[in-house]
């Protein structure tokens, strides 16, 4: 008897039926297809092959446990149907009583409503903020990695990359572990996987531990050879190192497995960009190559528009220490012209002449380049004059040396927060840093500063490590840590110390109105013990006073402070007519006190004498009294330390 139409789609549906069922007690998909490797028992890992679009999350987890869940769902879904079916009547009554007094229910329920809002708003933001770093985890490293490796070990593209790839969060610190699951049949090649892994997370000195063996194969990924925890120069062995380095190639730090880190001054890159947020050791990284310049003779400008950023360098009579954005201008401007000078004696030298007879090593440590570039500009537009160029003369300087300084033998080490395009004066100034360190960096950040190196190396906060970025390569580097007292040891040692008894060096080219200490002139012999007495305890307490001390009649013995009566004039006596005073004028500590530097007692220059390495020699004597350059007692003055509070303007 022949099948009717009907009975077979009667036999199709119980057939599908009894096939649905068999598949909700498995716990497999309902349409049947198979798209992951799991088994009623085990999770998945992978996608099988010839499986096509997105694969959800549901199809990677063991039979038992979505049967589980299924079971519990249909459990729920009967329970409140039989619940609604016998309180039917009930609920009818009490949605007609709400409805009839819906005016009234509104406004219960507009607290309720209003509260369950702002918890699900402060519940979602909640979420997202505790989720960024594994979704940015996903978004820069996983996924890409998946998107790399996934053919070369036989994976479908499907694959959910969480499923086999367990990449922690701190993955670059020392201590982290890296595991991936491979696949079982184990078609692929170690060397293509283990160099994708490296290249795609950025990873350096890293070994892989292979386990192929069992059901769940995997290799793990652990640093080895990574930089030393600390890099420190009382390190006898570290000390022998710097003292064997050249003078072009100061050591930054100890990259892996004990590898030096430095870069040659002359052949790889003049001049040296360290990006850094606060708390990075920019300052640290610039007393490291700055004080191993100095040992080798060089000569150091420091542009600290901070004050405080190198108190070691205070006083080196190879430092010219510039603090006031006056100094800092007119020292950016003076060396404009000696890079000028520089270059057309090159010119006249020839090829083949020894690079010492241009003149020595010129190192400029510009901080905070963020905040110096716009006071400059400012400075300038307060004092220029009808006619000047709008663009600051201590800005064009600049942009001189780092075009040229490789020949002129001068190099700019830059500190920034942020190195921008617009706080360096243009993408082109930019690329004349062709070492760049960075510490503490953004993804922006680096994007910005080394696009020629991808994947970025993620950021650690390990004191003291940097990447140096040098010809297309990132070092991951412990910075060489040098304390103050050791970096002014060092600095003031070797060919400092030998040039103490020299002189005649060369000197910047100045004019009657630029006043700028020489930055290679001959330093400072120790100055004869002074005829006046030292200040006495009692004096220290207001020796940066503002308030001028009272002046003993020069008859009187020293520090007597016994008043002498003035007599009285029996006439007017007329106003003296200001002088104007060269700043080349020699004159005593009491003269400058009176007539030079208004807001500083004689008492507190005595003492700066006494203490400040930093306060200038003395040029004469008249008698028994040393004389000191206007000149430079008001550079001192504008450039001494301050204290933590105080104005900035640029008055």
């Amino acid at each position: 008897m022949a099948q009717t139409k009907f009975d077979k789609q009667v036999e199709e549906n119980a057939e599908s039926l009894m096939f649905g069922i068999g598949r909700v007690m498995a716990g497999r998909d309902l349409d049947g297809i198979k798209r992951t490797d799991a088994t009623f028992w085990r999770s998945g890992t992978r996608v099988l092959p010839k499986v096509e679009g997105k694969v959800p999350r549901r199809s990677y987890k063991p039979g038992w446990r979505r049967l589980s869940f299924r079971v519990a769902l249909g459990a729920g879904v009967w329970e409140s149907g039989y619940l609604a079916t016998q309180d039917l009547d009930a609920t009818t009554q009490t949605f007609q009583e709400l409805w009839e007094n819906r005016d009234a229910t509104l406004a219960a329920l507009e607290p309720g409503g209003i509260g369950a809002a702002c918890v699900l708003t402060v519940g979602t933001a909640a979420y997202m903020m505790l989720t960024r770093e594994r979704r940015e985890l996903m978004r820069e490293w996983v996924t890409p990695l998946h998107d790399a490796i996934h053919r070369p070990l036989g994976l479908a593209e499907q694959t959910d990359p969480r499923r086999y790839l367990h990449v922690p969060k701190n993955f670059s610190d020392d201590d982290a572990e890296i595991r991936i699951d491979l696949p079982r049949h184990l078609g692929f090649s170690r060397d293509v996987v283990a160099d994708l892994i490296t290249q795609k997370l950025a990873l350096q000195g890293v070994t892989f531990d292979w386990h192929p063996e069992g059901r769940k194969p995997y290799v793990r990924v652990k640093k080895t050879r990574k930089p030393p925890a600390k890099a420190l120069f009382k390190d006898p062995k570290t000390r022998e190192l710097v003292a064997k380095a050249k003078e072009s190639a100061p050591i930054i730090g100890i990259g892996s497995a004990g590898r030096i880190v430095s870069v040659d001054l002359d052949a790889d890159s003049p001049h040296i960009l360290v990006n850094a947020s606060t708390g990075g050791g920019k300052s640290v990284t610039l007393r490291c190559i700055a004080c191993q310049m100095l040992h080798h003779g060089s000569r150091v400008f420091v542009l600290d528009y901070k004050y405080i950023s190198h108190p070691w360098a205070r006083g080196i009579p190879a430092v010219t220490y510039c603090a006031d954005i006056a100094d800092i201008h007119d020292a950016l401007v003076q060396l404009g012209r000696e890079g000028r000078r520089r270059v057309r004696l090159a010119e006249k030298l020839g090829m083949g002449a020894d690079p010492n007879a241009i003149g020595p090593r010129l190192l400029i440590l510009l901080e905070e380049v963020n905040a110096t570039m716009r006071q400059l500009a400012r400075y300038w537009d307060k004092i220029r004059e009808s006619g000047d160029p709008k663009t600051s003369p201590a800005v064009d300087a600049l942009m001189e040396i780092l075009f040229m300084g490789r020949q002129a033998r001068m190099h700019v080490l830059l500190v920034a927060q942020s190195a921008t395009a617009r706080a360096l004066g243009g993408p082109e100034v930019r690329e004349q840093f062709a070492t760049r360190i960075l510490a503490r960096y953004s993804m922006n950040a680096w994007r910005m500063l080394a696009p020629e190196v991808h994947p970025a190396p993620k950021a650690t906060r390990h004191h003291g490590r940097a990447q140096v970025v040098s010809g297309g390569s990132a070092s991951e580097t412990q910075v060489l840590f040098f304390a103050e007292a050791e970096a002014r040891q060092w600095a003031t040692a070797g060919k400092q110390a030998e040039a103490a008894d020299q002189s005649g060096a060369v000197q910047l080219q100045k004019s009657p109105t630029d006043v700028l200490a020489d930055a290679w002139s001959t330093p400072t012999p120790d100055l004869p013990p002074a005829t006046e007495p030292s200040p006495s305890r009692d004096l220290l307490a207001d020796a940066w006073s503002l308030t001028p001390a009272p002046t003993a009649d020069p008859g009187d013995p020293a520090g007597s402070t016994t008043p002498t009566p003035t007599p009285l004039p029996t006439t007017p006596t007329p106003t003296p007519t200001p002088v104007q005073v060269d700043d080349d004028q020699a004159v005593g500590l009491r003269q400058a006190a009176e007539h030079h530097l208004p807001g500083i007692t004689l008492a507190a220059l005595r003492f700066a004498r006494a203490n400040d390495p930093a306060f200038p020699g003395s040029v004469d004597k008249r008698g028994a009294e040393l004389l000191y350059l206007v000149g430079d007692l008001k550079k001192w003055a504008r450039n001494r330390p301050r204290a933590a509070t105080g104005t900035t303007d640029l008055d």
